[in-house]
C-alpha cells in the first residue's frame, strides 16, 4: 500500500499497480471474492484486520489504499474503524462522491485513496480534519508514495525515478509497468519501489489490476513465498447501472 502507479492504456482502459510495504506477517496467501452490495469483489485480505489495501469489482469499479496523507502523522489508535475496511465499505456506496461526501471520516486513521470508478481516477486523502478530493486526468501518468514511509525529499526522488521511467520507455504494457515495480530505486534498500528496513517493514508483494473492455483482472505477486495469485471479474455494466439508479 506504499508506492502505487496508474497509467493509462489505449482505448481508455489502464493499469493500476501497487507495492505494498509492510510487516510480513500481514501478508495474505491467497485472493479473496466477497459481494458487497450486490457488486462482486476480487482482492487480496489483509491477515490481522480482515481487510484490504486494493479492490475490484464487476461493476468496473477500483480502489487502493496508501498509509497517510499528506505528511508522517502521530499514530494514536484506538482509531473508529480499519483503513482496509474502509476499502470495502467504498463500494456500499453508488459513486466516488457519494463516498467523499457521505462516508464518516471522523476517527479514521490518515489515508490516501487511488479510486477509478468507471473509467474517472480520483484521489482522495483525509489528514484527520478534512477530505480532500481531487478529480484526476484518464490520461494522465500517476505514481504515489505512502506519506508515513517516504516524506519530504524521499518522495521526490521517487517521483524522479518515475518522470526518468516514463522519459525513456516506450512500452508501458502490464508487464513493463510491473518490471518498474520491481526494479525503481534499485540498490536503494531503505527507498527502493522494492524495499526491506531491516526485516522490520518490507515490500511483500505487489499486485497489479487491468482494466480491459470486458472484464477488470487482478494479479497478485507474493515476493515472500516467490508465488503469484491472479483472478478476474466480467464487467457487468447493468448491474453498475442498476445501483446508480437505486441510490
Amino acid at each position: 500500500m506504499c508506492t502505487v502507479t496508474y497509467i493509462p492504456q489505449p482505448g481508455g482502459h489502464f493499469v493500476l499497480t501497487s507495492n505494498r510495504d509492510e510487516n510480513a506477517a500481514r501478508s495474505p496467501q491467497h485472493l479473496d471474492r466477497e459481494v458487497v452490495a450486490g457488486a462482486s469483489l476480487i482482492f487480496p485480505r489483509d491477515t490481522a484486520a480482515g481487510g484490504t489495501w486494493i479492490a475490484a469489482s464487476d461493476t468496473n469499479r477500483v480502489v487502493c489504499l496508501l498509509n497517510g496523507a499528506f505528511v508522517k502523522h502521530k499514530h494514536q489508535p484506538p482509531y473508529r474503524r480499519s483503513r482496509g475496511l474502509m476499502v470495502l465499505d467504498f463500494f456500499r456506496f453508488a459513486t466516488a462522491v457519494d463516498f467523499f461526501e457521505k462516508y464518516n471520516f471522523e476517527g479514521m486513521e490518515p489515508f490516501t485513496f487511488i479510486i477509478v470508478d468507471n473509467g474517472q481516477p480520483y484521489e482522495l486523502r483525509w489528514d484527520e480534519h478534512q477530505v480532500h478530493a481531487n478529480l484526476l486526468d484518464p490520461q494522465g501518468y500517476y505514481l504515489w508514495s505512502s506519506a508515513t514511509l517516504y516524506p519530504g525529499e524521499v518522495g521526490e526522488m521517487r517521483q524522479s525515478w518515475f518522470r526518468e521511467w516514463l522519459g525513456s520507455s516506450e512500452d508501458f504494457s502490464p508487464a513493463a509497468i510491473l518490471d518498474f515495480h520491481r526494479t525503481g530505486g534499485q540498490g536503494d534498500d531503505w527507498n527502493g519501489f522494492v524495499m526491506n528496513r531491516e526485516g522490520l517493514v518490507q515490500t511483500v508483494s505487489i499486485t497489479q489490476i487491468v482494466k480491459k473492455m470486458t472484464g477488470i483482472s487482478l494479479v497478485y505477486n507474493d515476493l515472500l513465498r516467490n508465488a503469484v495469485k491472479q483472478d478476474a471479474l466480467p464487467l457487468d455494466f447493468l448491474k453498475h447501472n442498476r445501483m446508480q439508479s437505486a441510490n
